[in-house]
């Protein structure tokens, strides 16, 4: 594949996994077209600017997920698209903030995408949300691999409005690509930690951050991943042919309190929580199956190695004094 001629999209091109997207195609000589929500705050656009190549390679697009239509123009002449805007959380209203924005403005990409041409295939930034909450119990001798899918039932059952905005959006995208005939795939990252290029905090690391802080830890199983892996998982999604269906992308499955293990391992000056949140057991650890990611090529970074990099980019912004 001849990169230097290649021109792609990234929606979202702001956000933490997205500018690493930018980041690594610049490298690779892409010409990057990455939309924000605003062209003239620099918290969303001087860190991309500010990447190697992007003065030569890098162009900047105003688009809402809500608006129709408002990606054409930044879609338009692409050979791929890398769809990874989407909210996270939400404050008072989940169906305009979440539900909306991650149902609506996908297939309002995908609507773009039928417009051009010369487009190859679709790169969707989905979740390990979509993939795993079904409520079946995860003991210890459970694998989850592309074959699982969350029950949207179940996830408004629980009232937990980012599991069911990110599965029925992916369930949407399915359905619309096998009607339009639009080759996608779909990244189902796990908790992405790593270091971030961002000068704002995003949701993951400001989590892990507020429980290094904190008093006590959650009784929880997290599936961690590095951002660096998942920004590479989606630009080998794309360029290989062979590439197809759903990818699961979870580093290393470990308690919490093993996290904190780590982190107190590398930094034994930080004052860490050691009280768990609630008495119970620990909760049981289950696997999440690596083949299908390591058929791209990945092979993930050691959880050890991104606890590092997160801390001290924590440590390089200001937001952690150690």
């Amino acid at each position: 594949m001849n990169r230097e001629e290649k021109v792609v999209c990234v929606t979202g091109g702001s956000g933490y996994i997205a500018s690493w997207l930018v980041k690594f195609l610049l490298h690779h000589g892409y010409t990057v077209k990455a939309t924000v929500l605003d062209l003239n705050d620099p918290k969303q656009t001087e860190h991309l600017f500010a990447l190697d190549g992007a003065k030569e390679r890098l162009f900047l697009f105003k688009a809402n997920l809500l608006e129709d239509g408002s990606f054409d123009s930044a879609i338009d002449g692409c050979e791929g698209v890398f769809h990874t805007a989407c909210p996270l959380f939400c404050t008072n209203d989940s169906q305009a903030e979440l539900i909306d924005p991650a149902v609506k403005g996908t297939l309002n990409v995908l609507r773009s995408c039928t417009k051009v041409p010369s487009l190859k295939r679709v790169i969707i930034t989905s979740s390990m949300a979509s993939v795993m909450f079904d409520g079946k119990p995860l003991i210890p001798d459970v694998v989850i691999d592309e074959t699982w899918f969350s029950d949207p039932t179940y996830c408004e059952s629980i009232k937990h409005w980012y599991l069911y905005a990110k599965t029925i959006a992916e369930k949407a995208a399915s359905k619309f690509a096998e009607e339009s005939g639009i080759d996608i795939v779909t990244i189902h990252p796990g908790f992405v930690i790593g270091p971030f290029l961002q000068p704002t905090l995003n949701v993951t690391v400001e989590v892990i951050l507020n429980y290094i802080n904190g008093e006590t830890f959650p009784n929880e199983i997290y599936r961690f991943v590095d951002v660096r892996d998942v920004a590479s998982a989606h630009i080998q999604a794309f360029e290989q042919a062979s590439a197809n269906g759903r990818y699961c992308l979870v580093g290393r499955v470990v308690h919490f309190s093993e996290f904190l293990k780590i982190v107190h391992e590398q930094y034994p000056a930080l004052q860490l929580p050691e009280k768990c949140e609630d008495h119970k057991p620990f909760a049981l650890k289950y696997e999440v199956s690596k083949e299908k990611a390591k058929s791209l090529g990945i092979n993930f970074i050691p959880l050890e190695v991104s606890v590092v990099d997160t801390i001290e980019c924590l440590k390089d912004k200001g937001f952690l004094g150690v």
